[in-house]
């Protein structure tokens, strides 16, 4: 039987976000020792797509996931490029959420490198969360030969932030009593939500970090941010009532490309419509998912935005059925005489590939 949330406030959950270090390139230079040390980047190639994943070695020089492979050379002549090998990394994850499944039936895979973990309740009677975590991340190492970081803290929003806080392969505890003033001391553009375009309008408005946003009012931010401005509010003061939802599907998974010049010729916005498939589908095995309808999203030059999409009786096979549904969508709206600005593709209708009170358990 599923063990169910604790009935406790959401203050006393003790919740760890796990999240693998370069999950991709590290099994890449795992298997392949010539590879360890050297920049490398998952996916695309050098000529065209997208970087999947990169070493810390490629990071360092500023490449990083859904990057152009072109850009990413720019940035390191040195990059050696790696196919993408899924059912490897399916086959590391299984064996990482399995040693997950030890301490909790409560664990939320946000996809095949990351989840978040409920451990209200302490199954092995280790103590505290930091200790499990601790644990955890030894087995992952001692199991796969990979490192992972880990957050632990009294939500899933703080937790979050706190794996990345001492990356690669550390951890950071992050009890109730210092939440607020963690995320009061982090830029906002590190906030889980708060995309590059918000973080932008927030800039403008003066807002950088946390401790900025939680002194704005929550009428100012309806005003700015509108329907966002409750989670703002919330995360600005260290708060996150979520719970884990073990089993939890998303409703679809995409990607989709502002072009610098509107593209008008079939054959531009056939390649430009496959490196954006490629894009989405590297976001779609990484979710671990599978799903039977694909839509097209089309913004004209005078940005009439407008959707197609067309399901089919069994989930969509691989990256190739992927493209050519997209592209059977697209060529029912050419020609597009003033120029295409925008193109996304989106696989949705997908699943997954993959007592009641506690005592309460110290971080």
């Amino acid at each position: 039987m599923q063990q169910q949330p604790p009935d406790t406030a959401p203050t006393n959950r003790k919740i760890i976000h796990v999240d693998m270090d370069a999950f991709y390139a590290s099994v890449e230079q795992r298997d392949a020792p010539e590879l360890r040390g050297r920049p490398v980047a998952v996916g695309g190639s050098r000529a065209r797509g997208v970087v999947a994943a990169a070493s810390y070695e490629a990071r360092r020089f500023g490449v990083r996931s859904a990057m152009p492979s072109v850009t990413a050379i720019r940035r390191c002549p040195d990059l050696v490029f790696v196919p993408p090998r899924f059912d490897v990394y399916r086959q590391v994850s299984d064996n990482i959420r399995a040693i997950f499944a030890d301490y909790t039936d409560l664990v939320e895979p946000l996809s095949l490198d990351e989840a978040y973990l409920d451990v209200t309740h302490d199954r092995h009677d280790l103590g505290s969360a930091s200790a499990i975590a601790e644990q955890i991340r030894q087995r992952i190492r001692a199991d796969t030969g990979l490192t992972a970081s880990a957050g632990v803290s009294y939500n899933k929003f703080i937790a979050k932030l706190a794996s990345d806080q001492n990356k690669p392969d550390g951890i950071c505890v992050i009890p109730p009593a210092k939440g607020p003033d963690f995320v009061a001391s982090l830029p906002v553009k590190r906030f889980h939500g708060v995309g590059p375009v918000t973080a932008a309008r927030m800039e403008a408005l003066g807002i950088l970090t946390g401790a900025d946003l939680r002194n704005q009012s929550l009428t100012f931010l309806t005003g700015h941010f509108g329907s966002h401005a409750g989670y703002l509010y919330a995360a600005a003061r260290g708060e996150d009532h979520r719970p884990v939802r073990a089993n939890r599907i998303s409703k679809s998974v995409g990607a989709e490309r502002t072009f610098e010049t509107n593209l008008t010729e079939p054959a531009d916005l056939a390649a430009a419509l496959a490196r954006v498939a490629d894009a989405a589908w590297l976001r779609i095995a990484r979710s671990d998912t599978r799903g039977r309808t694909v839509t097209l999203k089309l913004r004209h030059a005078d940005f009439r935005t407008i959707t197609r999409a067309r399901s089919v009786s069994d989930p969509v096979a691989d990256q190739a059925a992927f493209l050519a549904i997209g592209q059977m969508l697209l060529d029912d709206l050419l020609p597009v005489p003033g120029g295409v600005r925008l193109l996304g593709l989106t696989l949705s209708a997908l699943t997954d590939d993959s007592d009641n009170r506690q005592p309460i358990l110290p971080l």
